[in-house]
């Protein structure tokens, strides 16, 4: 059973996902909460394995309480779902540094909102390898405010291996590439993710645009207009 905290400021859209979630089979929904303060609380105190989290809350946005929550859930950490309703929302970016597992727009289809909930409950990120390098790209052509990561503390193997994951790849397709099991890559993909003190796939991702590994690939032009 997967349980859910529902975070949304709209007390019907809230509700409606609630009435949704709850007549899943598998899932359980386990508290509801109208801001970020109250979704902090709540995620501490209840325990979710997944937070569906709204984007723009009011007082506590969601960007702030995602990263306070898993800041202090200790190793038991729950998967952050981000709702937006922009699929390029600036916000989205920021969400993935704090630890977020993915994002969905709001008007996505019940049987996506489904499914990935149970692809971040099992670890995976949300989007596919297209979406993730759309979104990375468009916020890593500005140079970030702050210093960025440094990876002098990762192996060659394991440089590799976050490579690959920031180029959107699967552990079995880094497996196949590197001609080694999966859950050698899982383990390689563990201890980088340990030792860069992140906690998310997709804060892996990150990491490899920040740190320059992956670089984004320029624009294609726009075909000439037809005369």
């Amino acid at each position: 059973m997967t349980s859910v905290l529902v975070v949304d400021d709209q007390d019907l859209v809230r509700a409606g996902f609630a009435a949704l979630l709850g007549a899943v089979p598998g899932i359980d929904v386990a508290g509801e909460a109208k801001d970020g303060l109250e979704a902090v609380e709540k995620a501490l105190r209840l325990k979710p394995d997944v937070i569906l989290m709204d984007i723009r809350l009011p007082g506590l946005d969601g960007v702030t309480a995602t990263a306070r929550i898993l800041a202090a859930a200790g190793a038991e950490k729950p998967r952050v779902l981000i709702l937006t309703v922009f699929d390029l929302d600036e916000y989205v970016y920021t969400a993935l540094r704090a630890g977020a597992s993915g994002f969905l727009l709001k008007d996505s289809p019940p049987e996506t909102l489904i499914a990935g909930i149970h692809a971040v409950a099992r670890g995976d990120m949300l989007f596919g390898p297209t979406v993730t390098r759309r979104l990375v790209e468009a916020f890593t052509r500005t140079p970030p405010d702050e210093p960025g990561p440094t990876l002098a503390c990762l192996t060659e193997r394991e440089v590799e291996v976050l490579r690959f994951v920031g180029t959107g790849a699967t552990n079995p397709d880094i497996a196949v590439q590197l001609r080694v099991s999966e859950a050698t890559v899982k383990t390689h993909l563990n201890r980088l993710m340990t030792k860069l003190g992140i906690s998310s796939r997709a804060q892996a991702v990150v990491v490899a645009y920040e740190t320059g590994l992956v670089r984004p690939r320029a624009p294609r032009p726009s075909p000439p207009a037809a005369r």
